[in-house]
């Protein structure tokens, strides 16, 4: 029975997906899609790029 199907029937209680998780199925909860994932590494990004910057610091201060 499809999801559409049984909501029509009462059986299903599940609300059918919307916005991007129609369009791409990665796009879940935890999901791999470039967006979904880019959202939920932001503070490591963040982490990183600031240790990064760190490191660069520290070479150039050791260069003078």
């Amino acid at each position: 029975m499809s999801l559409d199907k049984a909501i029509l029937h009462k059986k299903e209680h599940r609300k059918q997906y919307h916005d991007s998780r129609v369009i791409d199925m990665t796009c879940r909860s935890h999901g791999t899609c470039f967006w979904c994932q880019g959202n939920r590494f932001h503070k490591l990004n963040k982490q990183l790029l600031s240790a990064k910057e760190q490191i660069e610091e520290l070479k150039k201060e050791e260069e003078k």
